[in-house]
């Protein structure tokens, strides 16, 4: 087992080492051969190791940090919740891979590209496989960099580079929070192994756990771009599509749930953290689902979607209810992929144009895209039987059952984010693709479109790694995250599941209606929207204006507390007294330099004057 999980890390960083080194020197499908290979080789052992396992495993491969007192091994553990979570991403990884040899086929940097696509993977394997906090913090830092690198990879235009920028810094702010919490903990229990960390949460007080399950969430707000830290995943929409599919489905924005669960045993202790986990994602969801209905941008609204559907996944985990929460991340993943880079292909095929408004018509165009699109969205807005709905009504479930005073009102934002999810998503639907028939431009390879199907089918049948109470085969799930994580699966019963999958499907097929009823056939271009309608409509459009709340609060006094100390009090007070005593030194040295013309007389009299200035000063010293 040691050795299969050295190489489910080894093969991505491998395959990254060799194109960055070697890449120039080889052809190009080689080097497309190298990075798709190793993601396809680190699948096959991550699938090797889920199904060998038989309980968590722990293994040090070497001593990598020792200094007193402090000692931080490279040490590794594979239990139930890493190994599914592995096997998810690499899959997803590898067709993602598959897919950008033919996205990237006119693309010059196709190797720092695929270099860093293969970074990225094994900086999240990291992250994931990782039993102590400071290598969990390699891999952390490491899908924040890589994400960097690849939203601003055509950097050349500078909204690209910006996006990027945005990315690394607002991530930087949550980053800095788990940072301390790394530092607090190993003061408290002298030791940086995770799963011992959890174990010891009973012998500090509740209000110490609570605050460090605050930092915590503090690194998985900005990771995962939860409220408020959530305004850097828009933008994030400038880099190649592959990579927007691979930030949303695999790698960056769950981490913070990935961290969230891992230290579950330990933070679920305090009351406190659950509910705010929980309300913080329940808040993103409502949030993010309502911007959605007012974009333009397809990929802005897979970003907006995205967000939503983390923030039903912190919801899940806040709920206490661990195995929903990943069973909608595994069932997100597969969705989530087939969406954006079926986006890709219509992007492609349209001449990169992403204004949904000015599509229309692609379901005969793009037949090979469209179905598995559909199954996708389907899956999104939570459809009856497909993954998506089982994958959600597990959360809604555990909500639901959570009671409380708190619990029911988030129960209820959750219902109401499933509507407006339903409504933005066929939106999409019916504007890309119904309507008058458009011109496409550019033939979408056929790879591209054969990377869907599996996903498709991921998507579809998701649902049976987790099925209700009432089904023949339930809960497998449950019962493989339940013995090695230590967290006892709680059903509900079955009446109680039953009642609120119907209104489940009730809402999702309510907002097929609806979007039906405003958007097919083109009958959006009939209707003129009020003054009001167009006001919340920019509303939603810029994000509940947060950009521009934030650009007021933070980023403007900032300038301006700059501006001062760089113009007011490093040019005008200090620059000003280093030019001043310049000059003064230029003056007197100028004055000096009259003496020095070459005339002996005025040397004479110079030599004269000093010495009749020292013997006065000889004779005021006898005299005195």
């Amino acid at each position: 087992m040691k050795s299969c999980l050295l190489l489910i890390l080894l093969f991505p960083l491998m395959g990254a080492i060799i194109n960055s080194l070697a890449g120039m020197r080889l052809p190009r499908r080689l080097c497309q051969t190298i990075a798709c290979g190793s993601v396809w080789a680190s699948f096959g052992c991550s699938a090797a190791g889920f199904f060998l396992l038989q309980g968590p495993v722990k293994t040090e491969l070497f001593r990598w940090i020792s200094a007193f007192d402090f000692h931080a091994p490279a040490a590794l553990r594979f239990d139930s919740l890493s190994a599914i979570i592995c096997l998810m991403v690499t899959f997803v990884a590898g067709m993602i891979h598959l897919y950008s040899i033919a996205y990237m086929r006119e693309d010059k940097d196709y190797l720092r590209f695929f270099t860093l696509l293969n970074l990225f993977l094994f900086a999240m394997l990291l992250l994931l496989l990782a039993d102590t906090l400071p290598l969990l913090f390699l891999g952390w830092e490491g899908v924040g960099f890589c994400s960097y690198a690849l939203i601003g990879f055509w950097y050349r235009e500078e909204a690209n580079a910006t996006a990027g920028r945005k990315a690394f810094i607002v991530t930087r702010i949550g980053d800095v929070a788990f940072g301390v919490a790394i530092f607090w903990m190993f003061t408290l229990f002298g030791t940086v192994s995770i799963s011992e960390i959890n174990q010891m949460g009973h012998l500090i007080p509740v209000s110490t756990v609570t605050l460090l399950g605050l930092l915590l969430l503090g690194g998985a707000i900005g990771k995962s771009a939860q409220m408020p830290l959530m305004v850097w995943l828009p933008d994030a929409m400038a880099g190649p599509t592959p990579v927007s599919a691979l930030i949303h489905a695999a790698t960056m924005v769950i981490a913070g749930i990935y961290l969230l669960c891992r230290f579950f045993p330990f933070i679920g202790i305090s009351p406190l953290v659950p509910a705010v986990i929980a309300s913080i994602g329940a808040a993103t969801a409502l949030y993010a689902a309502s911007s959605a209905l007012a974009q333009r941008d397809l990929k802005r609204i897979l970003a907006y979607s995205t967000m939503s559907q983390i923030g039903l996944m912190m919801l899940g985990v806040g709920s206490g209810a661990i195995t929903a929460a990943t069973f909608h991340l595994l069932v997100h993943a597969f969705f989530k992929a087939l969406l954006f880079m079926g986006a890709g292909c219509i992007i492609m095929a349209t001449g990169h144009e992403q204004d949904i408004f000015k599509m229309g018509g692609l379901r005969r165009k793009l037949p090979r895209t469209f179905w598995p699109f559909l199954v996708g969205a389907a899956s999104l807005a939570g459809l009856p039987l497909t993954g998506g709905f089982f994958s959600k009504d597990a959360i809604l479930v555990a909500v639901y059952a959570k009671g409380g005073l708190l619990y029911p009102i988030l129960f209820v934002l959750a219902e109401c984010t499933a509507l407006l999810t339903a409504i933005y998503t066929f939106r999409m639907v019916y504007l890309v693709f119904g309507g008058e028939e458009r011109d496409v431009q550019t033939v979408v390879p056929r790879s591209m479109e054969i990377t869907l199907i599996p996903l498709a089918v991921t998507a579809l049948f998701g649902g049976l790694l987790n099925l209700p109470e009432y089904f023949s085969w339930p809960g497998w799930l449950g019962n493989y995250l339940s013995p090695f994580m230590g967290i006892p699966e709680i059903r509900q019963g079955a009446g109680l599941e039953i009642i609120l999958q119907i209104i489940a499907a009730f809402i999702a097929l309510a907002g097929l209606v609806i979007a039906h009823t405003r958007y097919s056939g083109g009958r959006w271009q009939a209707r003129q929207q009020s003054l009001l309608e167009r006001k919340i409509t920019a509303f939603f459009l810029e994000g509940w204006y947060f950009d521009r709340l934030y650009r007021y609060l933070f980023v403007r006094p900032y300038n301006a507390v700059s501006t001062f100390l760089w113009t007011g009090v490093d040019e005008g007070i200090f620059g000003k007294f280093v030019d001043s005593l310049g000059n003064i030194c230029g003056v007197a040295g100028e004055s000096l330099g009259r003496w020095s013309n070459g005339r002996i007389s005025i040397y004479l009299a110079s030599f004269i004057g000093g010495a009749v200035l020292l013997l006065v000063y000889f004779a005021w010293e006898i005299i005195s």
